[in-house]
């Protein structure tokens, strides 16, 4: 499949910065599940080009002279393939796998979310990942603008409302609880006819020596419809724009993602 993705952020504020870094993971990586044909990303000022630590492609963006606006422009297109059961073709990567298992303070599981965990059926195969994430969308219904990015998988459980991030995040808690390593996926999918839900995020899950992707939110398994940017231990480890400024003041956030998508040529 093909998707052609459109996705802009616009920081604005009332007064002028005077410093600012953003950390940028929004470029895609060609891999055995996707080719990256044609990606471009725009920003006011040059940007400085890595790999994290989890080995996604990261931007440095530093802007020294006074600003009240930091717009980002992103445009590209990747080619994806089918994924049989959700199950990547890649093995362990460079980060050990225990390092998976061990809690953030985004998934740090509380008395309410470890007897969740604990009542649901041991997370040993395919089947039991799907019903692990069906019932998470039973309790954490999805409901947008009760959350932020500060709140945490304890939080979401406890208000019984979410979005995909809130969704990850309570299946990373589970799965960290029962010892079952699994990490955190942002990314984009073809978002249908809901198209406020084209920026996502999934959740791998080690199972039988290998990683199976999960789309928590839609209680599936993740597939030639996503596109992958980052993976790490929780939303702060993967967010697609982070950063720090000297000044400011009354920030405004605008994003606008656009994913459409059409079958490949045979």
């Amino acid at each position: 499949m093909q998707l052609a993705i459109r996705h802009d952020t616009v920081y604005r504020y009332e007064a002028p910065v005077h410093y600012s870094i953003q950390q940028l993971r929004l470029s895609p990586l060609t891999s055995p599940t996707q080719v990256v044909t044609q990606w471009h990303v725009e920003a006011p000022g040059k940007l400085d080009t890595s790999r994290d630590a989890y080995g996604n492609a990261l931007m440095t963006l530093v802007l020294t002279r006074p600003h009240r606006e930091i717009r980002v422009r992103v445009r590209g297109e990747v080619e994806t393939v089918a994924l049989p059961d959700g199950r990547l073709p890649e093995g362990e990567g460079m980060v050990p796998m225990h390092h998976f298992t061990s809690p953030t303070r985004l998934t740090e599981a509380d008395a309410a979310l470890t007897e969740f965990a604990f009542s649901l059926p041991p997370l040993d195969d395919t089947a039991a990942i799907l019903h692990a994430a069906s019932r998470i969308t039973e309790r954490v219904r999805y409901e947008s603008g009760v959350t932020d990015v500060t709140h945490t998988a304890a939080d979401a459980l406890a208000l019984g409302r979410g979005v995909c991030q809130d969704h990850a995040h309570v299946m990373l808690a589970v799965c960290r609880a029962r010892g079952v390593p699994a990490r955190y996926v942002s990314g984009y999918i073809d978002p249908g006819d809901v198209p406020e839900m084209a920026s996502h995020a999934w959740v791998d899950v080690w199972l039988d020596n290998g990683w199976v992707t999960v789309d928590v939110t839609h209680a599936c398994f993740a597939s030639e419809k996503y596109c992958r940017i980052a993976v790490g231990r929780d939303y702060d480890a993967a967010a697609p724009v982070r950063g720090r400024r000297v000044g400011g003041a009354g920030e405004t956030l605008d994003v606008s993602v656009h994913v459409s998508a059409h079958q490949s040529q045979q």
